[in-house]
């Protein structure tokens, strides 16, 4: 075939100039071809390519809004953009005008509904107090160290944790009293200071629970001193003459607190006891007479709550409280309530979520008043 080609477009010799032209035409002639052929195998070259280039397009823009969609669904379902830390992620940062803790972010309450919860170990939290107060909790904790070379309160959960800057007075006394005092800035149709922190219920009080780590007596009488800033503008429950008057800010001690050395003075005392709430099991289906119902040595003039270790108390829970957990929890809340006192249960299983949001359910519907919680989110979104 190739020389059969080679021969009909070869000319033979001899001929003249115009034989040439046929043969030359029937060459451009298969250029031409041969150029057509060769566009159209690369323009579908480029078409495959390019349809390739818009399938991966669309497909990473369809990709990148999945992501953006499932993210805003995220946020709405866990409430990121709620979450403490995100509300003050400047804390203490150069130029945020928190590196003193002075800085308060106003009406950062002005829409939290408080829940009875208890914001467990506070301090570790990335802003204490506000970070609780934020969430819905009313109660928050202090752990105190006192030491001899100074009258200074330190604030951590072990000596390996204090700071010189880290102390009740900056952690907490402060930004209470800036709390409060922003919550009753004088206006020319309010001139009070009897408001507390939530403006959804102005009349709550929060729980300082204070945790005193060092000497009983000496760590009690610098609490002491050091509440006087919320002392001096009646800002702390108190007991005057055996009655109990409640205010924004009520102060429980536990840990090391003496309760002889509290309740000592009768006349006047601002700081409650964390009673024994062990102590005060009743059989829940007896009925009590009026003459049965005191008078007791914890009772809501000297104490505020009656707290015990939940897994200590109560016992290991593997899936549900049983008929005999139940009881004990019953019978121990029967015989706090009877003493005028708040329920607390401390150190309750944390996981799985289920089991304990479980216990959380059952505590509250038993009739437990305050949850000890870490998960400030969960425990006021009420998802349990």
């Amino acid at each position: 075939m190739l020389f059969l080609k080679s021969r009909r477009n070869r000319p033979t010799g001899g001929m003249s100039e115009d034989h040439y032209t046929p043969f030359l035409e029937d060459r451009e002639s298969e250029k031409a071809a041969g150029k057509a052929h060769s566009l159209l195998r690369y323009s579908g070259y480029i078409t495959r390519y390019l349809s390739r280039s818009t399938l991966w397009g669309s497909t990473i823009l369809a990709a990148l809004l999945f992501m953006s969609l499932a993210l805003s669904i995220a946020k709405s379902i866990w409430g990121i953009e709620d979450d403490p830390d995100y509300v003050f992620a400047n804390w203490g940062r150069p130029g945020s005008g928190t590196e003193s803790l002075a800085w308060y972010p106003t009406n950062f309450l002005r829409d939290v509904v408080p829940v009875p919860c208890h914001s467990h170990n506070d301090y570790w939290r990335k802003v204490p107090v506000f970070s609780a107060l934020h969430a819905g909790c009313t109660g928050i904790e202090a752990d105190v160290w006192l030491f001899d070379r100074d009258q200074e309160l330190y604030v951590g959960h072990d000596k390996a944790s204090l700071t010189p800057y880290r102390t009740f007075q900056s952690l907490y006394v402060n930004p209470l009293v800036e709390i409060l005092t922003q919550s009753n800035l004088p206006t020319p149709l309010y001139n009070e200071s009897r408001r507390g922190a939530f403006d959804t219920d102005p009349d709550q009080t929060i729980v300082l629970l204070v945790d005193l780590k060092t000497d009983s007596a000496k760590t009690l009488s610098a609490v002491e001193a050091q509440l006087e800033p919320l002392r001096a503008r009646n800002w702390l429950s108190s007991v005057e003459n055996g009655v109990v008057h409640k205010r924004q800010v009520t102060v429980v001690g536990t840990g090391n607190t003496p309760f002889d050395i509290l309740e000592r003075n009768s006349t006047y005392r601002d700081i409650f006891f964390d009673a024994p709430l062990d102590e005060f099991y009743e059989d829940p289906d007896a009925l009590m007479t009026v003459e049965e119902n005191g008078p007791f040595v914890y009772n809501s003039t000297n104490s505020f709550y009656a707290s015990v270790d939940f897994r200590a108390t109560i016992g290991t829970v593997w899936s549900n409280i049983d008929d005999r957990q139940l009881r004990r929890i019953r019978g121990q809340i029967k015989g706090a309530h009877r003493r005028g006192l708040r329920v607390r249960y401390w150190n309750t299983p944390s996981w799985p979520v289920t089991l304990r949001n479980k216990i959380w359910h059952t505590l509250v519907a038993e009739g437990a008043d305050m949850l000890n919680v870490d998960d400030l989110r969960a425990a006021t979104r009420k998802r349990w």
